[in-house]
């Protein structure tokens, strides 16, 4: 049982995770998650049921460098106390790398600001098998330049329904923005590895269920010669999911950073 404290207090993680082994981030009956192992471990700790939020709903199979979360609790266990701790009770693939207390009016999603994240990816005919739980394998030949023609097509504010998975939100409700999402900045470049390798890394103010890797999806289409670059152009006018490429596995892709404060302009 952990000792207890006058007032409830708000506890803001960071989170580092390899996702191969969890059926994503949210908490499920019959199945292993992160959100599911954290509030498992921090009931042990607290002696109180707890709800942890985090700053999206990773995928199954997806990794995170810097995941945000947060959690009340009227427990007076010490930040620092709580990093020690959960660290020895998780399992190896989950590792806390910050911990802080912070006012009630943190919010691990609704106060995110920008997410930025990695995808990456080898069109080699084999993966190294130290990758192929954390680079894609999407083999052919692959051009780079034509890919990247694609790039300026993303950015700013736009309608991104074209990359939505099914059950990204609640269509029918009303008000809220939408699809609409805003990119600020997008890049694609060779990777230094014994096996080539291409990085993808996109920062917007949000990403809908499955969107980067959709975006991924269809500009390896546009790489590998299946679908042109005027193709892709007509994709986000066109708003239409079945026009746009395959979704991307799950493995190549990393949430790298949450930003709450406008520090993402000088990344």
């Amino acid at each position: 049982m952990g000792e207890q404290s006058v007032h409830l207090r708000s506890i803001r993680l960071t989170l580092s995770f390899d996702g191969t082994e969890f059926s994503g981030w949210q908490r499920q009956k019959n199945a292993r998650t992160i959100q599911g192992d954290l509030e498992e471990k921090l009931a042990m700790m607290t002696g109180e049921k707890i709800v942890i939020h985090g700053a999206g709903r990773t995928d199954s199979g997806v990794h995170a460098l810097a995941m945000t979360a947060h959690f009340a609790t009227n427990s007076s266990i010490a930040c620092s106390s709580f990093r020690s701790g959960l660290n020895g009770l998780l399992a190896n693939s989950i590792k806390v790398m910050q911990v802080e207390e912070v006012d009630s009016s943190f919010h691990s999603r609704i106060s995110a600001q920008a997410k930025v994240y990695q995808y990456f990816f080898t069109t080699e005919q084999i993966v190294p098998p130290h990758r192929r739980y954390y680079c894609a394998h999407l083999p052919g030949a692959f051009d780079l330049e034509k890919a990247r023609q694609c790039l300026p097509l993303i950015l700013g504010r736009h309608d991104f329904s074209c990359f939505e998975a099914t059950g990204s939100r609640d269509k029918g409700k009303i008000g809220g923005r939408g699809a609409l999402r805003e990119i600020f900045s997008v890049s694609l470049s060779p990777v230094a590895s014994p096996s080539p390798e291409y990085l993808f890394e996109i920062c917007g103010d949000g990403f809908l269920r499955k969107m980067v890797r959709n975006i991924v999806g269809t500009l390896i289409e546009v790489g590998q010669q299946r679908m042109a670059v005027s193709d892709f152009a007509d994709l986000l006018q066109k708003k239409d999911r079945s026009l746009a490429g395959p979704t991307a596995p799950a493995c190549g892709l990393f949430l790298k950073k949450v930003y709450y404060d406008e520090s993402w302009l000088a990344a």
